[in-house]
């Protein structure tokens, strides 16, 4: 029936477009045809892919919905790859196809410069820095950040990212100019306003979802009209509840794919800065959104198939489709920043900023370890030392109440009895 039905909808919808084509005389424009003939080609394919697409992990509000965005990933990683074979003249100019806008160097936004909280300079508005930085990124920070919570659903790892990255804001200002912050700006607006009050929103919502009772009732089974809007309400809110535990220090296996979480996570947080330089996009571009928009969609589904990878190998076998569509369209996106410039990832890193990031690593290797290799070894060591002295305390025991003699005396007439018959 699943497929009898997708091939009626392709059936209609690639008559539908036939009609339109026939109908209106086709313009003598190569650009514009070869833009509607990719429209048409993409959302033929969005169609297939959405009725005949390997079901994912999630089903609310609708598992189309979850395969619409699969779909979505392999076009865009397709686009990415036809990005990464031009010319980057070729590359930037081509983006004018998409937006006539695009395709002109764009001057870089420094946060920086004067980071006075109060400047006694301007009488008028003193605190003129701190409503200069108010712009339209610090709700988008907030709400980020609380999509972000939901994804990954643990508030140390959200907490780590977010420190993490603005350390890489400081490593890399020499690069990009507007990771050039204020300390205020990083510290106070970023980590404890936009992104801490977007993870605590975030938690909030996952306890909130972790004591909802989960059960399902047909629409048409709910008599009043409160409860149906309310059941259309929860039609968007998960279909059973699963809390995620990490537990990256309970084995080197669980610590390491942790580990490349984080890193990919602030791969993908640096790919939005560098793709809008190299590609010249302006930061308040859609396309900058609608990127944020598809890596909010699927990374909640790339995260729940990581975790089922991680938590149940024996059942899920391999990792899910939805997870390896996003790590090779992380790779594919730093593969075009390093084609597109690479003047500017070679700039060296400060000798100061160097010395910490090196110190970083090696405590990090330190603790590894000493956590999965130096202290297991040493817990194992002192385990047998402890059964030692165990079956040498009873040993003596037994020796000084006279209750073992006996037997020890047999058992010692019993091997020379069998030397002798050997």
């Amino acid at each position: 029936f699943r497929r009898a039905h997708t091939l009626t909808v392709l059936f209609i919808l690639t008559c539908a477009l036939g009609y339109v084509t026939l109908l209106e005389e086709t313009p003598q424009d190569t650009a514009y045809n070869t833009k509607r003939g990719i429209v048409a080609s993409i959302l033929v394919f969005l169609c297939f892919g959405v009725t005949q697409a390997k079901d994912g992990p999630f089903s609310r509000p609708h598992p189309a919905y979850w395969r619409f965005w699969l779909c979505v990933s392999v076009v865009y990683e397709l686009f990415l790859i036809f990005i990464l074979f031009q010319t980057v003249q070729d590359g930037r100019q081509f983006m004018k196809y998409i937006d006539p806008h695009l395709g002109v160097p764009l001057p870089e936004r420094d946060y920086g410069g004067n980071c006075l909280i109060y400047d006694p300079g301007n009488e008028t508005d003193p605190f003129h820095n701190i409503w200069d930085k108010l712009d339209g990124f610090v709700p988008a920070h907030f709400f980020g950040w609380y999509l972000k919570t939901l994804m990954i659903r643990d508030w140390w790892m959200c907490m780590i990212i977010s420190v993490m990255f603005e350390f890489l804001e400081y490593s890399l200002e020499h690069q990009l100019p507007n990771f050039s912050e204020c300390w205020w700006d990083h510290w106070i607006m970023d980590v404890i306003l936009c992104n801490g009050l977007g993870i605590y929103c975030g938690m909030k919502t996952l306890s909130w979802l972790s004591l909802k009772t989960y059960k399902w009732q047909g629409l048409w089974n709910i008599p009043t009209y409160k409860g149906k809007m309310k059941r259309i309400v929860f039609q968007f809110t998960p279909y059973s509840w699963v809390k995620f535990e990490w537990k990256p220090a309970s084995s080197l296996r669980r610590w390491l794919a942790v580990c490349g979480i984080i890193f990919v996570f602030l791969l993908a947080e640096l790919n939005t800065f560098y793709l809008k330089f190299v590609l010249w996009m302006p930061p308040e571009h859609y396309l900058v959104l609608l990127r944020l928009v598809f890596f909010v969609n699927v990374g909640g589904v790339a995260m729940r198939e990581i975790y089922d990878f991680m938590d149940d190998p024996k059942f899920y076998k391999k990792l899910g489709q939805q997870a390896w569509l996003v790590a090779a369209i992380t790779a594919t996106e730093f593969l075009i920043v390093v084609k597109y410039d690479p003047y500017t990832l070679t700039l060296s890193l400060p000798f100061y900023i160097t010395q910490c990031w090196i110190l970083g690593i090696i405590l990090v290797l330190t603790w590894t370890a000493w956590r999965f290799f130096i202290r297991d070894i040493t817990l194992r060591y002192k385990e047998i030392r402890r059964q030692q002295q165990e079956h040498k305390y009873e040993k003596d025991k037994c020796l000084s109440n006279g209750d073992g003699l006996s037997s020890i005396l047999d058992e010692q007439n019993g091997n020379k009895l069998r030397e002798r018959k050997l």
